[in-house]
């Protein structure tokens, strides 16, 4: 069980640094459009899309940031946490 939770925890970790580097390559105004960007955004949409969906269900207007990666890194810190309380105890 040690060794599942390590590597859901792994896995979790990469799609938080693949949203760092979406983060990062927005801020470099490198779109989908670019092979490494797009690689990037195709694996990070399936999660920021729910992410951007709550915020709006729940009607937080973010003007012109986009604060999805945060809330899909708390999602899944979430998630991780509780897999952990399950798995470990």
């Amino acid at each position: 069980m040690i060794t599942l939770y390590r590597a859901l925890s792994i896995l979790f970790n990469i799609i938080e640094v693949l949203i760092l580097v979406r983060i990062i390559l927005s801020f470099l105004r490198i779109g989908p459009y670019n092979p490494i960007g797009r690689i990037v955004y195709e694996l990070t949409e399936p999660i920021l899309a729910p992410a951007r969906e709550l915020i709006y269900k729940i009607g937080i207007d973010t003007g012109m940031f986009d604060f999805s990666p945060i809330v899909a890194v708390l999602i899944l810190r979430l998630i991780l946490g509780i897999i952990r309380r399950v798995i470990l105890f």
